[in-house]
């Protein structure tokens, strides 16, 4: 029997106040036309960029959710993951890819460790060895710059050249995943951010631009991951995916910034989730010899 709607296994945590993981997959791929089954790795009272949040730590439950999934033959048309609750939960994954799998499923791993340099508080370098074990079993990864230096031990340098860059994909990609993007990449001058991305399979290298827009919430890079996830299950490329993934987070942070709201609750997507099939394009993805 065929599925009305796409099936989407999410598995992220659950954050009772802020947006982010969870409570942004969810929405947005179900605004995309998917049925996004949550497979949750923690729950947390608060996103982590609140001080010292109560976190309950799920490792011990997902396999047998999963478990519980397999007997009922359940089939997924993608497997996405981001933020893991401990390092044992990215080999926990990383057979759950195994044992779901399908042929023409859609594999995306985020693979969440930190941002601006560093790693993220709840984050160790066990949780970089375990992450570097579970993209090798992923379709494509979404890292943002911090990200794809721990994930290859490289010194972490905002001012990233080009060739750079490209030897970071060319690592990454040379791990297993079919499709590399890196985000949140600024240009020399600063004043440009830019998200590049390789398809090693169609040999295909590029980058999209926008301006840098002066604010930091929370969630953008799960909202990113989402469209991209939801946009290739809708049938489209990876440069219009990545064209609508990029251009529906600089709406919503540009559109955010006329309120007056706490930046730690992330960006306002409640009121631009209609646009989400109907990207405004206004940054282009451009293609560049690798």
């Amino acid at each position: 029997m065929v599925s009305a709607v796409k099936k989407v296994a999410a598995i992220h945590d659950i954050s009772g106040y802020g947006r982010s993981s969870m409570t942004i997959v969810i929405p947005v791929l179900s605004a995309m036309g998917m049925y996004v089954c949550p497979l949750p790795t923690a729950v947390l009272s608060a996103t982590t960029v609140y001080p010292s949040p109560y976190i309950v730590d799920l490792t011990e439950h997902i396999q047998p959710i999963a478990e519980y999934w397999q007997k009922l033959n359940l089939k997924f048309d993608a497997i996405y993951s981001g933020f893991l609750g401990s390092h044992l939960q990215c080999d926990i994954v990383r057979q759950i890819i195994c044992d779901f799998s399908t042929e023409k499923q859609l594999v995306l791993v985020d693979p969440v460790l930190g941002d601006d340099g560093k790693l993220y508080d709840s984050m160790d370098d066990n949780m970089i060895t375990g992450m570097r074990r579970l993209i090798t079993k992923a379709q494509i990864i979404t890292p943002n710059l911090t990200e794809a230096c721990l994930l290859l031990d490289e010194e972490y340098n905002p001012k990233v050249s080009l060739c750079k860059i490209k030897q970071y994909i060319g690592k990454l990609s040379a791990m297993g995943p079919e499709i590399v993007i890196i985000t949140g990449v600024p240009d020399v001058a600063g004043n440009i951010t830019e998200v590049f991305a390789y398809d090693k399979m169609k040999n295909i290298f590029g980058k999209i631009s926008c301006k840098y827009l002066p604010a930091n919430y929370p969630g953008t890079g799960d909202t990113f991951a989402s469209v991209v996830c939801g946009a290739l299950l809708q049938g489209k490329n990876i440069q219009t995916a990545i064209e609508n993934a990029v251009n529906f987070v600089y709406h919503c942070i540009k559109e955010t910034l006329k309120y007056n709201v706490d930046s730690r609750e992330g960006v306002l997507q409640e009121l631009f989730l209609s646009s989400v099939n109907a990207p405004i394009i206004e940054n282009k993805f451009e293609l560049i010899n690798f």
